[in-house]
């Protein structure tokens, strides 16, 4: 089929891209493109209008679901009125968003606060770890194993994939890399419902001894500023840390006087059922950063929360960190209208989120039992996961994970008799992980649909 404005088939555009199109960005993982023209709730649709259930929405961007009537009006509306604004002056939707964002986290947590904004979830993180850095005077972080907080040369510091930093070589000598409570595959080879908290125990004892490198007994300072985590993994694999975990992990780090530093980017907007995921563990952070989702995928606009202390003007005076485009009047307004919708429908997100989590969570627990080829599932809310491995149910199984996500973009399977296909996407610390993010509207109907199309895929590409 052509499309309707240029006239281009689907194999031009395709020859198009590969010759003028950098293949520095993640396209080019892909030998074969679906070439999508259109998108609405929770599909995409290719170019003979096939429908695709899509279980990444722009890798957690879209919560509210593809072309959401309301934020593309607001959208629209602020187009039509002041589009554009340089971000040295004050604007009504950059205050008003960043009021609801400060009161958001204060009825959550009791601490005041304050809000600055950039262009996506890399440059906010690298702006939190500026703010910590300019409050302690120390450069150094503490991250886990399996994070992932960016691609910039700052970022890339802080996340523990060498692959990252691996031709573009290192800033500074940033993070000491922390095994992240990933019970499945766990770091010591302990049993969870056995160790307690073995692997907290683990850190806490890098504080026992000046030999140990990174704290001195007898002065109490520490040579590492704080700590940044994501809530859940999120390119990890969407690995759900046990119950108690952050809390005792928080103990070890408020006795030491470090920061914690929360990235909510892929986990935050309701992902998991709570506007911020570290909800659901009762432990409070000092700085957090969210991006993605607060404009709905709409415009480029993420953010940075800290306590009044961190990034007051005194301690944080103007000029710290700067972008042309932060705080931009589209990206504000967007997130104006998420975050009203957020705070409008909160009760019913909490109830809904956690009711039809768990209903897609025990469809994804009877696959586990009907197929060996998958490890275990996991999930918090719409956040959710299904580990991939060989028939011994344990080895990872990257290339039959890739070949079940390929086969879904294939738009050759069938549900209720019509053809359709299915988004999946990939991640884990052998990519052998399909992590599913549902829109946050998602029907009953359509998670028994993704059911029966993943299913569908196992039975196509496994023994049973």
């Amino acid at each position: 089929m052509l499309d309707t404005k240029f006239g281009l088939s689907d194999a031009e555009i395709k020859e198009i891209d590969k010759e003028y199109c950098s293949w520095g960005d993640t396209v080019h993982y892909h030998d074969d493109q679906t070439i999508f023209r259109n998108c609405e709730g929770s599909y995409m649709y290719d170019s003979k209008d096939t429908p695709y259930l899509d279980l990444q929405m722009w890798y957690s961007s879209c919560n509210l679901g593809y072309k959401n009537e309301r934020v593309l009006d607001a959208v629209i509306d602020q187009y039509k009125t002041m589009p554009q604004i340089s971000s040295r002056f004050v604007y009504d939707y950059k205050a008003l968003l960043a009021r609801k964002i400060a009161k958001a986290n204060l009825d959550r947590y009791g601490i005041k606060g304050r809000v600055q904004f950039n262009v996506g979830g890399a440059q906010v993180n690298e702006d939190m770890i500026k703010l910590v850095r300019n409050y302690t005077k120390k450069p150094r972080m503490f991250a886990f194993m399996g994070g992932y907080h960016g691609r910039t040369l700052g970022t890339t510091a802080v996340t523990s994939s060498y692959r990252y930093r691996e031709h573009f070589g290192h800033i500074s000598d940033t993070a000491h890399f922390v095994p992240f409570p990933y019970c499945f595959r766990c770091h010591y080879g302990k049993k969870c419902e056995t160790c307690d908290m073995y692997c907290v125990k683990q850190f806490a004892r890098l504080f026992e001894s000046e030999y140990n490198g990174v704290y001195d007994p007898n002065t109490k300072d520490c040579e590492f500023a704080g700590f940044i985590a994501e809530p859940l993994l999120g390119t990890g694999g969407y690995i759900v840390p046990p119950k108690g975990y952050f809390k005792e992990l928080k103990k070890v780090l408020d006795e030491h006087n470090l920061l914690f530093m929360v990235d909510e980017v892929q986990m935050g907007c309701f992902r998991t059922g709570k506007l911020w995921a570290m909800e659901h563990f009762g432990v409070k952070p000092d700085a957090m950063t969210f991006a993605k989702s607060i404009t709905n995928g709409m415009n480029p606009l993420a953010g940075m929360w800290a306590k009044e202390e961190l990034i007051n003007p005194k301690v944080f005076p103007a000029g710290r960190t700067h972008s042309t485009y932060a705080a931009n009047p589209i990206g504000t307004r967007a997130g104006y209208e998420v975050m009203s919708i957020f705070e409008e429908q909160r009760e019913t997100l909490e109830k809904e989120i956690a009711r039809k989590g768990k209903k897609f969570l025990d469809g994804l627990k009877l696959l586990e039992k009907k197929y060996k080829n998958i490890g275990t599932v996991n999930g918090l809310g719409f956040a959710l996961s299904i580990e991939v491995t060989e028939e011994d149910g344990f080895t990872p199984a990257k290339k039959l994970c890739d070949d079940i996500i390929e086969a879904g973009l294939k738009g050759d399977l069938t549900y209720r008799g019509k053809k359709c296909g299915i988004i999946l996407n990939n991640g884990g610390y052998y990519k052998n992980i399909i992590t599913l993010v549902p829109q946050l509207y998602i029907s009953d109907e359509e998670i028994e649909m993704a059911l029966e199309l993943i299913d569908q895929l196992f039975e196509r590409h496994t023994k049973g």
